[in-house]
């Protein structure tokens, strides 16, 4: 995805088109321009796709950069760099500076000379950088954390929905911002729903990455294991669990819960790891609102065979990328953000471009004087 990333922002440069506006006495013209130098602050879930997403169109659009990779993943940027630097780009228009974001990340935020802020990453650190960016009136886009509903209708392909749902979550260990970490299923088909979902979760091969055969892989740290182990206390209501090895590494069996309320701290808070509730409903006004209630607002999934219906809840539920039958979330021509503490303004696609940009009015008076 970094290669379609940035070969589609190659041709950006051409999209970054201005308008012209009828007014009295002249013509009026609207300019796109770049903003300077601006800071991009990637996560470690996936740092170098992530980082496409950002440099690309902060290229496209005429800006010099500072990328500043996570603590944990740092590689793949300083990588990065050196590629940019081999590939033709002069030095001094793509740099990377790694450590702590304690310091460098808050460094770039506060400082004066940047334009622009970028940051993916949780919502409690998104609204920290928000905070600090309103110092010097930094231009803002945030990309922050998730707990998106997948909402399966009695009318649904259950089979269909229930083999994708642990995909939906179970990808990339739970690591996601995108994971569909609340699954709502119609009352009268939770049963079939779980029933069939089963033998999937208990399929997924969990182990190294390099392996081909496996499936989901460790979590990034020991600390993230012991938070999302937080999440599947001795009481949880395991409904269906899967096998992870045994040994060194950073091991997370993927665990579905069931019955969860929506109240319930598995449904509030994201838990970035393999596990997922399953929330029963009553009717589409409910799912409805079990969907919004929730802070956040990223993603989502809405499977039914009633093309009206799908349309009136994808429409109805506050996020701001939902898929109809599938759990797709990102594609590199489409917007991608959030809504609510989800985030402020889009990723990709061309509405991207915009946020790498000033945009400038000019007056030309032509009227003959009088």
């Amino acid at each position: 995805m970094a290669i379609d990333t940035f070969r589609y922002y190659a041709g950006a440069p051409e999209r970054l088109l201005g308008k012209t506006i009828p007014v009295a006495g002249g013509v009026d013209m609207t300019f796109r321009e770049p903003l300077g130098v601006v800071g991009l602050i990637v996560p470690w879930n996936f740092p170098l796709t992530i980082a496409s997403w950002k440099v690309a169109p902060a290229l496209a659009a005429g800006n010099t950069i500072v990328l500043k990779p996570a603590e944990l993943t740092p590689l793949t940027a300083i990588e990065l760099e050196r590629i940019a630097l081999a590939a033709g780009i002069p030095e001094g228009v793509l740099n990377v500076v790694v450590g702590p974001g304690s310091v460098c990340g808050s460094r770039l935020v506060e400082h004066p000379d940047l334009a622009k802020i970028a940051f993916t990453g949780s919502t409690e650190v998104g609204r920290g950088i928000a905070r600090g960016a309103a110092e010097t009136i930094k231009r803002v886009t945030l990309e922050l954390g998730g707990k998106s509903a997948n909402v399966v209708f009695a009318d649904a392909d259950v089979e269909a929905a229930a083999a994708a749902a642990p995909w939906a979550v179970f990808d990339n260990a739970g690591q996601d911002c995108c994971a569909r970490s609340r699954i709502l299923v119609e009352r009268e088909v939770v049963d079939d729903f779980l029933a069939a979902m089963a033998p999937v979760v208990e399929g997924i091969v969990v182990g190294d990455p390099l392996d081909e055969s496996t499936q989901m892989g460790p979590l990034i740290s020991a600390g993230q294991r012991e938070s999302v182990a937080s999440f599947v206390p001795d009481d949880a209501p395991v409904a269906i669990r899967g096998s992870a090895p045994d040994g060194d590494g950073y091991w997370f069996a993927p665990v579905v819960l069931a019955p969860v309320s929506n109240e319930d701290r598995a449904a509030r808070e994201e838990i970035f790891g393999p596990v997922v509730g399953v929330i029963p409903f009553s009717g589409e006004a409910e799912a409805i609102e079990l969907a919004n209630a929730t802070i956040y607002g990223l993603s989502g999934s809405v499977w039914t065979r009633d093309g009206a219906r799908a349309l009136r809840v994808a429409r109805a539920i506050e996020t701001g990328v939902v898929s109809i039958n599938s759990n797709s979330s990102v594609r590199v021509s489409t917007p991608f953000g959030g809504f609510k503490q989800s985030g402020v303004g889009r990723e990709l696609g061309p509405d991207a471009l915009e946020h790498y940009t000033e945009l400038k009015n000019v007056y030309y008076a032509t009227a003959e004087e009088p």
